[in-house]
Formats: structure tokens, sequence, C-alpha cells
């Protein structure tokens, strides 16, 4: 199986390329850019193409998946996706964005007519924590609320800044009755312990608000990370000045700069940083808790993205669209590398 890594010479494209020749998987790099393209594709012995992403249907020819790393995807996902239901193409990315998310599930049918996946979210976002969800979902099917969250200290690349700031003016976002709301940022909070001892969490839009009702039917979804009291009243007290950040201008000065500015962790700390994953789920008469700890969010994404890739070349990618543990199975997270389990209380 030959895959196309889109936008594979960006922080962490070029980490899933190196991973994925070094588990002999035969890959073609491709991106705008063609001397980053080209020199990516030089130093790993692999093909390039160079392509803006309305031309990709021209460049498939002999690609079986293509692996979309170029964030925001918000902005990268739909012409690629297009091109791969017309070639007949598997499609991944590693994205985060619940607007994706909900854009090709709505495609769920033309996919299975041409025979092709969709799995967005192969990566930290939405892997360990859409398992969990599915783990849950298993130990009390006739669950009603569904509660996840990770804790995640670590370095980020400027992709990924880019990627927060595509939607940072939209506010927060929880499913309730089935339905993604809109909500005040933060508007919810607890006390919780990730893995490491309690701590003060607000709700956060994340992917799990989408691809988490994909997984299990669960109705009522909310998603929550660590964050100081003080700090999450300044953010309830300046999030209407949040709004300037949808202006297009100035939304794309400020993903400039964070590419700029934003390197990514170091090696050193790829491999030595952790991520704490828990979750709830509950029926109104009985709760269930778990949790999961996993190596840090970039090493876990290079991880899931090639292993994923594996998975589609053994054959056993599934028609339509998917979330990971819809593709797979919620033990697919368990796979990787230096997971030992699921914890159950």
């Amino acid at each position: 199986m030959t895959t196309l890594v889109y936008g594979a010479y960006g922080y962490t494209g070029e980490l899933i390329v190196e991973e994925a020749r070094d588990r002999g998987l035969d890959i073609v790099v491709a991106g705008r850019n063609g001397t980053k393209t080209r020199g990516l594709a030089t130093m790993v012995g692999a093909d390039a193409r160079v392509f803006d992403t309305d031309d990709a249907a021209d460049h498939l020819d002999g690609v079986d998946a293509l692996l979309n790393c170029a964030g925001p995807f918000a902005r990268t996902y739909e012409p690629l996706v297009e091109a791969c239901l017309d070639t007949e193409t598997h499609y991944l990315d590693i994205t985060g964005e619940f607007e994706v998310f909900e854009a090709l599930a709505e495609r769920d049918r033309e996919a299975e007519k041409a025979g092709i996946c969709l799995l967005p979210g192969a990566g930290f976002d939405v892997v360990p924590t859409d398992c969990l969800a599915g783990h849950l979902h298993e130990r009390l099917p006739d669950a009603t609320e569904l509660r996840l969250g990770f804790d995640a200290l670590s370095a980020v690349s400027g992709g990924t800044v880019a990627s927060a700031l595509e939607h940072a003016s939209g506010g927060g976002k929880v499913r309730r009755d089935g339905r993604i709301v809109d909500v005040p940022v933060a508007s919810a909070e607890r006390t919780i312990d990730f893995g490491r001892g309690p701590r003060h969490a607000v709700t956060i839009p994340w992917g799990d608000v989408s691809t988490a009702y994909y997984t299990t039917g669960i109705e009522n979804i909310e998603v929550y990370t660590p964050m100081p009291e003080g700090v999450a009243r300044l953010l309830r007290v300046t999030a209407p000045a949040m709004g300037v950040l949808g202006v297009g201008p100035i939304k794309r000065g400020l993903q400039a700069l964070a590419r700029g500015l934003f390197d990514g962790p170091t090696e050193q700390q790829r491999g030595s940083d952790r991520a704490y994953v828990w979750g709830e789920a509950t029926n109104g008469e009985e709760t269930v808790v778990s949790r999961l700890e996993t190596p840090e969010p970039y090493t876990l994404t290079v991880d899931a993205a090639t292993t994923a890739l594996s998975r589609f070349e053994d054959g056993t990618a599934p028609p339509g669209y998917h979330t990971p543990a819809s593709a797979f199975d919620p033990n697919f997270v368990l796979e990787l590398d230096d997971i030992e389990g699921f914890v159950d209380e």
C-alpha cells in the first residue's frame, strides 16, 4: 500500500514520515512548498509530489491512502477529501477540530459508496480519549452522559497553535441531547483526578464532543482539561474580546507568527513527558470511571498515525466515516508503545 503524506514537512508530518519509513511503509511526501517537500523526500529516500490542495485529484495516481498533516485542517480537509472520494483513496488526518469531524461524518454514505475509509483524528486528538470513550461504553452500555478529559503538559508546535487560533473565537462547545451546542468558555468546572492527583478542570471545545458521540451513541458529552481557577475566571472575563480572532487578517497574522515562534517539544521531551486521560460515564444511577496514561502527545500521534496506516495496509480499513475506536476497536490505543492498559474504578 502506498500512502501520500500531505503537509509532510511540518513538525508532526516529518516525524510521521520518518517513523513510517522506519516501519517499512511505502510513503510519498507531498505539500505546497516545493523546496521543503523535495528536501524531505531526499532526506528519507521517498518520492515527492508538490501541489496545492485544490489540485490533489491530479496527484493521487498510484496512491492507496492520503494522510493529511497540514493544519489548520478546516482549510485543507475539504479539497483533499473530495479528491479521495473521486479517486477511491482512503483519507486519514491528525486533526482535533470538531468542525472537521462533523463535516466528514456527513459524508459517510459517499465514502461507503466509494469503498474508502474517512478516518480523521488519528493522533493524540482523538485516539486515546476516543478509545477510552469506547471502553467506558462497553463498561456501561446504557450510559446517558459521558465526560472525558486529559492532562498533557507539553510544548506545542506552530502548526498546533495555528489550528487552535483557527477556532479560538468560537467559544465553548458541548453535546446535549445529541446536538453540539455553544456554551460560554470554561462554562463548567469540577475537580478531577486525571491520574496524578486532583486538579481544578474546566470544559473545552475538544474534538471528542463530536467523535465520542459516533463511537458510543451517548448524547451528552463534555471534555475537560486542568486549568487554575484564576486562569479560568480570567478566560471567562476576556472571552468577548476573543471575537477579534475571527477577523481574517488578524487571525492569519497571528497564525504566521505562531509558526515562527513555537518549535514543538524537543526529542528529549517527546521521550520523557507523559499525558493522563480520564473518563466518566453515567446512566444516572451507576457511574464508571477509567483512566489511561500515555506517552507525550506528539509521540503518541506519530505512533497512532503510523499504526493506523499499518492496519490499512492489512486490509482492515472499513468503508465509511469512522472514529479511531469505531474503525478498529477501543483496544486500538493499547497497541501503541508504552501504554499499559485502562485503569478502571
